[in-house]
């Protein structure tokens, strides 16, 4: 086994900062000019360096996750075998979607019924929801996995192992992790593109529950990948020393593509294609981006997060519950925040920040000795003997 106990340390904590990244991420969306028509705690004070830091973070936040999932996967398999590895993720993956997306859709539900009749700055979707309450004939929205796309996902791509160790791929595999690094940076990204093609660019969270091919041929490669780079770690090893480079690479890459966004999402646009010239630099804009950010994160947490730390392995077991609980706090609390005086930033920091509080506070009080976190990590007995990620998301 390529991947040591040692390197655990970093896939451990990279996966607990990737996950608290995301509280940040979408207590950001509130302040973003671009998508202030969309979403649901839009104020209306804003900045365009919101859509730039939150923009860049979209390409890849969630590939990354997905390799990093891939990779325990792998390492579940090794430790326990298939059908071991199944059933754990059908406790700690599938099940907790299942108990907590109606309890998530409630949470979200009730403080925007409170602020379409309570708020007098009422943000544009809103509004909008507020005119379709007053129609009776209005049509209902579909079901929507809301933030938790990512569980949904998930319980797929766990089958997937399965398929791939049934189907004869072991070719493919070999040419992958046996191409040079360099080349291998140059070709995982054309991979992607069919996938990306199939998507509205900049890709939306595929929240909806009917499965989205395009997310299985985009999130899917990286979760495949992530299990395959469990038996090689060369392309890790090779650019090692690379890592800011690809940061920078990314970032240069993402000028144009940002450029290309529209300048305001709207209901009517949201799910409109560009022009195919425009689309297909902005689909091999993100393909590269995604894959370059990816392998530069890995690279990076390896060099600086390699190491056992009581805080972040605190950190890491608390990540999952305060991912699936921070989206009906922090809008509940935007939503307060929509008729109080205040720049972007003070209102940013006060909405991610109280909302990690409470996460944590509810975790430690609520969630960490409880069958909740029994369910989401394991019970603590076991935790303290089992090896560092090998059973969490």
């Amino acid at each position: 086994m390529n991947a040591s106990s040692e390197r655990l340390h970093y896939m451990d904590n990279l996966r607990a900062i990737v996950m608290i990244v995301g509280v940040f991420f979408h207590a950001a969306l509130a302040y973003s000019p671009q998508l202030h028509p969309v979403w649901m705690s839009a104020d209306t004070v804003n900045s365009p360096l919101v859509d730039w830091v939150a923009s860049f973070l979209h390409v890849f936040r969630m590939p990354l996750f997905f390799v990093v999932a891939g990779f325990f996967g792998a390492l579940l398999v090794r430790q326990r075998g298939v059908g071991a590895m199944l059933k754990n993720r059908a406790l700690r993956v599938l099940l907790p979607f299942v108990i907590f997306w109606p309890l998530v859709m409630a949470a979200i539900i009730a403080p925007m019924m409170w602020a379409v009749h309570n708020v007098e700055n009422l943000p544009p979707l809103l509004e909008f929801i507020q005119s379709m309450m007053a129609n009776p004939d209005a049509p209902q929205s579909p079901p929507s996995t809301v933030h938790l796309w990512f569980l949904y996902y998930l319980a797929f791509f766990y089958v997937l192992i399965w398929v791939l160790r049934q189907a004869p791929l072991g070719g493919v595999k070999r040419f992958l992790l046996d191409l040079h690094p360099m080349v291998a940076l140059m070709v995982l990204p054309l991979c992607l593109i069919p996938g990306l093609s199939l998507a509205v660019v900049p890709y939306p969270a595929p929240e909806s529950f009917i499965p989205q091919l395009w997310a299985f041929g985009f999130f899917g490669l990286f979760f495949v990948y992530g299990y395959w780079l469990f038996d090689s770690m060369r392309l890790l090893d090779y650019f090692e020393r690379y890592g800011w480079a690809l940061v920078a690479m990314s970032v240069l890459l993402f000028i144009p593509l940002f450029y290309a966004f529209p300048e305001t999402v709207t209901l009517q646009n949201a799910y409109v294609h560009p022009p195919w010239p425009e689309r297909a630099l902005m689909v091999i804009c993100i393909a590269y981006i995604s894959v370059f950010m990816s392998v530069a994160c890995l690279v990076l947490a390896r060099v600086w997060l390699n190491q056992r730390n009581a805080f972040m392995r605190y950190m890491s077991d608390a990540s999952y519950w305060i991912y699936i609980a921070h989206l009906p706090v922090v809008l509940a609390i935007q939503y307060w925040l929509l008729d109080q005086p205040g720049g972007w930033f003070y209102k940013f920091s006060v909405s991610s920040l109280l909302t990690m509080a409470i996460c944590i506070l509810s975790y430690i009080l609520l969630v960490r000795w409880s069958p909740i976190g029994w369910l989401l990590n394991g019970k603590r007995k076991s935790l303290l003997r089992r090896a560092p990620v090998a059973s969490e998301v």
